[in-house]
């Protein structure tokens, strides 16, 4: 979902080009990597550590990212080794070239376990048609049926197709952590709702955070159900992230996300982040008025069309706040005898 700017400020008009760096602090260093996708980038950083980086997030496992970062690596981090790999969040486009950096530029790997877990065995869990629970949750959500008799007949999106094998061999983080990296001390801070612990890290020395996608300017991470959890709650735990972090921001935090471009102003960021749900939650309320799937949720909560490339995320980020609305209570839902769940909201 969309949020406003105002208040929010951005130090660099324009992202660094292909296969060039920008330094937003000294030894941080900024590079984007393209997405064959809407969102079409995902933000990478390394940290001069000396005689190595640290590289936090990847990038989908291609030819084409691969050979920018060979060119990032020749040019701009001249040549020094890595050292290390900082995953925030085990999504494919920040995951996606991990096991190369370990298995090719012998880098060790930094995450949680979480993270780790799920991305190795969402590698070795490759699938050329969608299994039946997969199948049994789209028609729950009330996928449209001419959407669902296209996705059963095709090979689903493998992690596989996009992520570097995964050797074994991690190290873990937590929350309350301390890492050193690019001269400084970063505390290891971990959020939830988009994605299970994920990284996020506030420097002692300066008010610098790298968030991933915990935290971005004028757009809110994707916040989704699926098969694997089919009642999970991740708005509330995106919404108790986004309360736990206030009291550590400044205005001054340079926010180095994962998607967009770097910001300052983050307590407004953080508050508009909690607003926005809560405003999509009672847009949606007043929506289930009458009985509806989630997939008959999408205007209330997005604004705007889905077309058929988006169609994925918005059937489970619709699925996810109509189950918030049902494990506070606000809403009740009825199984249809077509498996999907009907949702109507209470006392309205």
């Amino acid at each position: 979902m969309d949020g406003g700017t105002a208040g929010i400020r951005y130090p660099w008009d324009t992202p660094p080009a292909e296969g060039e760096a920008t330094e937003v602090a000294p030894g941080i260093l900024w590079m984007r990597l393209p997405l064959p996708m809407k969102l079409d980038h995902v933000n990478v950083y390394a940290l001069d550590d000396g005689d190595s980086w640290t590289i936090v997030d990847t990038g989908f496992s291609s030819k084409r990212t691969r050979a920018i970062w060979e060119k990032l690596l020749a040019g701009p981090l001249g040549g020094k080794p890595v050292g290390r790999v900082i995953v925030t969040h085990h999504h494919p486009d920040h995951v996606g070239l991990a096991g190369w950096f370990q298995a090719e530029k012998g880098a060790e790997l930094w995450s949680t376990r979480t993270a780790w877990l799920f991305s190795r065995m969402l590698t070795l869990d490759e699938q050329h048609r969608p299994p039946q629970e997969t199948l049994g949750f789209w028609r729950a959500c009330g996928m449209e049926p001419r959407i669902l008799d296209e996705r059963a007949g095709e090979r689903p999106f493998n992690f596989a197709d996009i992520v570097w094998p995964m050797p074994l061999g991690f190290r873990k983080l937590r929350e309350g952590d301390e890492v050193a990296m690019g001269g400084r001390r970063w505390h290891v801070r971990l959020g939830n709702g988009h994605a299970p612990d994920h990284l996020t890290f506030w420097s002692r020395d300066e008010h610098i955070v790298i968030a991933g996608d915990q935290i971005l300017p004028s757009i809110s991470s994707n916040i989704g159900v699926y098969a694997t959890e089919p009642e999970a709650d991740p708005v509330a735990d995106w919404l108790e992230s986004c309360e736990k972090f206030l009291p550590f921001a400044r205005e001054d935090h340079l926010v180095l996300g994962g998607h967009k471009l770097p910001f300052t102003g983050l307590p407004l960021r953080l508050r508009q982040l909690i607003e926005n749900h809560h405003g999509a939650l009672r847009r949606l309320e007043a929506h289930l008025a009458e009985p509806r799937t989630a997939g008959e949720c999408f205007p209330p909560l997005f604004k705007r069309t889905i077309g058929d490339g988006e169609y994925g995320l918005a059937l489970v980020e619709a699925m996810a706040h109509c189950l918030h609305l049902w494990h506070e209570g606000r809403a009740t839902r009825e199984r249809r005898a077509d498996g999907a769940w009907q949702w109507q909201a209470r006392n309205l």
